[in-house]
C-alpha cells in the first residue's frame, strides 16, 4: 500500500471563544491510503489541547504508514487495527482515528459498499446536528439563532464560561427567546467550580436547556460524577470522557458521553464505548474537533446511535475542501457512495494527486502549525 500526505489551513468563517481560548484557524492533514489504484482518505487536526502541532502529525502519520506496509490488503489492516497491532503503541488517538478512517473510506471503495454498511447499518445515518454558538455578545448571539434556525437548525449548542457568569445567562436567554422552539445545549468547557455549578444549573433548566457538557474543570471525574448525581439537567463527560477506561469509570453516573472520534482513536473504539454505554443509563453523544467534512465523514456514520449529535465542525470553516454529509440545513447525512461518500471541491485536490502550490504531497514532513488550535 502506497501512502501519501498533504497539510493544508483551515481557516474559520469568524473566530470561535470558549472559555479556555480563542481558534481562527487549524491545520489539518489529509492522508491517503492507495492500493491497486484505488485510495482512501482520512484527516487529522491539529490541537494545542490535545499536544498536536502540524509537525508531529506529520511524523506520527508517516510513522504508521510505515507500519502498514506489513499488512497485505486494506481489509488485513483494518484487522490489524481492530486488535490493536496497529498503529504502534502509543500512538495519539487522532492519528490512529486519521488511519482508520482512510483504511474504511477503501476498504468500502474496494467492495463497492458505504462505510455504514461495512459497520452492519443497512440504511445511511442521519441526524439533526447540533449548531454551535461561541462565547459573543447576547444580541449577535439571538442574530445567529435566528438565522440558524430559519436554515433548519433544531439543536443549538451556546459556550460558556465567561469570567462574569451573568454574560453566559443573558447570552442563553436571548438565544432561547430567538429560538423559542430550539433544543439547547450549553459547554462550558470545564469553567466552573462545582459551588458555581450548583448555583447555576438550576436557572439553566429553568431557561429549558437541555443537558451541560463538561462543567467542571476535567481531572476529577468523580466530582463530575457527584454533580451529575444533583443536577436538576443531564451531565455529559467530554474531556474527563477521553477513551475506553474513562467511559468505563463514567458509565451509569453521568448521563452522557461525548465521544470525539479523534478524541478516543477512530470508529472502533467508538463502537466499543456505545457497546458499553447500552443500557448504562448513560447516553452517547458524538461530538467533533472544528475539521473538514473529511476528517467528520467517518461520524457521520455512526449518528443512528447517538442520542445527541454535534457534528458540526465543518459548518464552522470559511471554506471546506470536501462534500458529502450535508449539515447546512440542520442536518448531516451518510452518503449512499462507496467509502465515505465524500469528494473534494474544486480547487482542493487530495493527497496523492498534483499538489497545489504551498501544499505539500507524499511523506514530506509538515511545516508547524499557526496559532489559534486551541478551542475544540
Amino acid at each position: 500500500m502506497k501512502v501519501s500526505q498533504r497539510t493544508v489551513r483551515l481557516e474559520l468563517t469568524e473566530p470561535l471563544r470558549i472559555s479556555r481560548s480563542t481558534m481562527a484557524a487549524r491545520d489539518a492533514i489529509w492522508l491517503a491510503i492507495e492500493h491497486q489504484g484505488t485510495r482512501g482518505y482520512g484527516e487529522a487536526v491539529t490541537s494545542t489541547y490535545y499536544g498536536l502541532d502540524a509537525a508531529r502529525l506529520g511524523r506520527l502519520l508517516h510513522e504508521a504508514g510505515r507500519d502498514l506496509a506489513r499488512c497485505a490488503t486494506p481489509e488485513s489492516a483494518l484487522d490489524a487495527l481492530r486488535v490493536g497491532e496497529l498503529p504502534a503503541p502509543g500512538t495519539p488517538p487522532a492519528v490512529t482515528a486519521a488511519v482508520e478512517s482512510a483504511l474504511l473510506d477503501l476498504a468500502g471503495k474496494r467492495a463497492g459498499v458505504p462505510v455504514h454498511r461495512l459497520l452492519g447499518a443497512p440504511e445511511a445515518p442521519y441526524a439533526a446536528t447540533a449548531r454551535t454558538i461561541g462565547i459573543t455578545s447576547y444580541r449577535a448571539a439571538a442574530e445567529q439563532a435566528r438565522l440558524l434556525t430559519r436554515r433548519g437548525f433544531s439543536v443549538l449548542k451556546i459556550k460558556a464560561g465567561a469570567p462574569d457568569p451573568e454574560d453566559d445567562l443573558d447570552r442563553v436567554l436571548a438565544v432561547r427567546n430567538a429560538a423559542p422552539h430550539a433544543r439547547l445545549l450549553l459547554d462550558p468547557n470545564g469553567a466552573w467550580s462545582p459551588a458555581l455549578a450548583d448555583t447555576l444549573l438550576p436557572r439553566y433548566a429553568a431557561l429549558g436547556v437541555e443537558a451541560v457538557e463538561q462543567p467542571l474543570a476535567p481531572g476529577d471525574p468523580e466530582a463530575l460524577a457527584a454533580l451529575a448525581a444533583r443536577s436538576p439537567l443531564p451531565v455529559i463527560a467530554d474531556e474527563d470522557a477521553v477513551g475506553f477506561e474513562d467511559a468505563r469509570r463514567l458509565a451509569g453516573r453521568v448521563h452522557g458521553i461525548n465521544v470525539k472520534l479523534a478524541k478516543c482513536g477512530g470508529v472502533t473504539a467508538a463502537l466499543r464505548i456505545a457497546d458499553l454505554l447500552a443500557g448504562s443509563g448513560t447516553a452517547l453523544m458524538l461530538g467533533c474537533l472544528t475539521a473538514s467534512t473529511l476528517g467528520l465523514a467517518p461520524a457521520v456514520h455512526l449518528a443512528d446511535r447517538a442520542r445527541w449529535t454535534d457534528l458540526d465542525g465543518h459548518l464552522l470553516l470559511a471554506h471546506d475542501p470536501w462534500t458529502g454529509i450535508g449539515g447546512t440545513d440542520g442536518t448531516v447525512r451518510a452518503g449512499g457512495e462507496p467509502g465515505l461518500g465524500v469528494r473534494p471541491v474544486h480547487g482542493a485536490p487530495p493527497p496523492g494527486e498534483e499538489p497545489a502550490d504551498g501544499e505539500t504531497a507524499g511523506q514530506e514532513t509538515p511545516e508547524p502549525a499557526r496559532d489559534g488550535e486551541a478551542a475544540q
